[in-house]
């Protein structure tokens, strides 16, 4: 999947995110009322693996997206990429 991660454009990778995060969310409310179903904790887990993946290849190509994948190490990059109203986030 790293590989496929690393050959879409920026574009592919925000609605793939967009598209696995709408799936994790949904999950998460489903397992609040259905905590033993162990087929919803697994595909919990596989698309929360997948959304975790591509926002770390998102983030290594483009900026971070959410603070979870800010780099710290070399340089605090969270609030030097543009923002959304700056042309960011196309």
């Amino acid at each position: 999947m790293t590989n496929q991660l690393n050959q879409m454009n920026r574009q592919q990778l925000f609605n793939l995110i967009n598209t696995v995060s709408f799936a994790v969310d949904d999950l998460l409310l489903f397992l609040d009322t259905h905590p033993d179903d162990v087929e919803a904790i697994k595909a919990f887990h596989h698309y929360s693996d997948i959304r975790r993946n591509a926002l770390q290849a998102y983030s290594d190509q483009y900026g971070p997206l959410t603070i979870d994948t800010a780099d710290p190490c070399s340089h605090w990059n969270w609030a030097t990429e543009p923002w959304p109203w700056e042309g960011g986030c196309k």
